[in-house]
């Protein structure tokens, strides 16, 4: 009786005992047939063993030789084992190298770095004296001057420092605030002033006290990194060339300007103006504006007198554009120590005493 066969059910076997693996070069001993008899499905394709898993390494480079070899079921069978590990190793790797790729984040720079107010450590000194006041309390001026002397217990002399929070936003133009305040009783720091000038005004600057008095020789010094002095002045001839420090002294506060007193024709009056104690500040991007009214050392009523003055002139300099509550917060601290929060209404209100 003839039997017909088809080709999708057309099985191919061998027995174990027809392929030997001494046949074989000794890089193919990784192929070892099992003893009974195994089929392998005929694919139009791919020639691979049942219930066989490949294994893990083949030596591609002896596949020819196995195909020269008397056994090309073998050798079919070497081929699929090779692809399949390709393969495998290929998925192996990918799955290795997404386990291992790990986003780093991107280091944080300026005010984002500092670590929050939970997070830090204050010293045994200061935390003593902190408990001298008392926490969310706003303090009228004379006891807060008086506590703000209190606190400062370090080796050297600690300078008075004032922190105003203004309702305004510097982002825009009619917000901001830049201006100078003269503090009656000094600041209590000597201050080294330099003078870009050319012509007459040469020998008026320094007959006027002006430690420093250059022109482009000194603007050569400046660019090549000189910077020992703590103001620079500049007659308003001398601002074309004084341009070229825009980069080196604008992040240092140190680039002339007309808001800050710093580019006058008046040189004499100026310089004697920031010897005696000319102070200037600006708010900064988030509206605060800080300065300093004196040293910790100085009596009671000079830092009260200082403090008034600056108080008078932000009140006076309010930006045309700032809109509702001027007056957000006012501080005042040593700078060493804790800040000491102020009544801003008996600030506003306080008169000195006449005697």
């Amino acid at each position: 009786m003839a039997t017909s066969t088809t080709p999708s059910s057309l099985m191919l076997t061998y027995a174990s005992s027809s392929v030997h693996p001494q046949d074989f070069t000794p890089s193919l001993v990784s192929f070892k047939p099992k003893p009974l008899f195994k089929t392998f499905c005929l694919c139009p394709l791919v020639l691979r063993p049942r219930e066989r898993r490949p294994s893990k390494w083949v030596n591609l480079s002896l596949l020819k030789e196995a195909k020269s070899e008397p056994y090309p079921v073998a050798a079919a069978a070497l081929t699929a084992e090779a692809e399949v590990a390709e393969d495998v190793a290929e998925d192996e790797e990918v799955k290795g190298d997404s386990s291992v790729t790990v986003a780093v984040p991107k280091p944080k720079k300026g005010k984002a770095a500092l670590l929050l107010k939970r997070d830090r450590t204050r010293s045994k000194r200061f935390l003593e004296i902190q408990k001298l006041r008392e926490t969310k309390k706003e303090y009228e001026l004379q006891p807060a001057i008086a506590l703000l002397k209190e606190t400062t217990n370090t080796k050297f002399v600690e300078t008075a420092e004032a922190h105003f929070r203004l309702n305004i936003d510097p982002k825009y133009n009619d917000q901001q605030l830049r201006a100078t305040v003269n503090l009656p009783k000094g600041t209590g720091q000597t201050v080294k002033v330099a003078v870009l000038t050319q012509g007459e005004r040469f020998d008026e600057a320094k007959n006027a006290g002006a430690d420093l008095v250059g022109g482009d020789d000194l603007i050569q010094q400046i660019k090549e990194g000189f910077m020992e002095f703590d103001k620079l002045i500049a007659s308003p001839d001398m601002m074309p060339k004084v341009a070229s420090l825009g980069k080196i002294l604008g992040p240092r506060g140190l680039m002339p300007n007309p808001k800050a007193g710093t580019v006058t024709p008046n040189i004499p009056q100026a310089i004697a103006e920031f010897k005696q104690g000319k102070v200037e500040y600006r708010a900064d991007k988030t509206g605060i504006v800080h300065l300093r009214f004196g040293k910790a050392d100085f009596p009671e009523e000079d830092l009260l007198v200082n403090l008034l003055a600056a108080v008078k002139s932000v009140e006076t300099n309010k930006p045309p554009g700032a809109k509702g509550v001027y007056w957000k917060s006012a501080h005042i601290c040593s700078s060493m120590g804790p800040s000491i929060r102020l009544n801003i209404r008996e600030m506003l209100d306080f008169k000195l005493p006449t005697n």
